[in-house]
């Protein structure tokens, strides 16, 4: 899948701009390279486009433990919006990233998630249609 893409998917599933998905993007991914090991980070950065790989940086070797409503409060502050707000572009981008990897590295990454990740993962693949104007 092609950056373009990754974006216009994004943004038709969270209802957003371009401008607004590729902050979104950036947003999810620098938080999950947290919560990811290393390794998996750069893992999963070989398979998404290749703009994606600066905002997949490992912080650290091991990954920060923390669960999905950190993740979102993370997100919500990087993007800077609500956590609801957070909540829809954080489903948007796991469900385009599902679509953009191979299932082996999807399942990898949720390997190392906790099982409140789930419903990022359960509901990413329906549309999100929420109004933030």
């Amino acid at each position: 899948m092609k950056y373009e893409s990754f974006l216009g998917e994004v943004a038709q599933r969270a209802s957003i701009s371009p401008g607004q998905a590729e902050n979104a993007v950036r947003a999810t991914m620098e938080t999950l390279a947290e919560r990811l090991t290393s390794g998996e980070v750069l893992d999963l950065a070989a398979q998404l486009p290749e703009p994606m790989s600066p905002m997949l940086h490992p912080s650290h070797e091991e990954a920060e433990k923390f669960g999905a409503q950190e993740f979102v409060r993370r997100v919500a502050t990087r993007f800077g919006s609500d956590e609801r707000h957070a909540r829809a572009v954080v489903r948007a981008v796991f469900a385009t990233m599902r679509e953009a990897v191979s299932s082996g590295e999807f399942d990898d990454v949720l390997a190392q998630l906790p099982r409140d990740f789930c419903a990022f993962v359960n509901l990413a693949d329906s549309r999100v249609n929420l109004d933030y104007r």
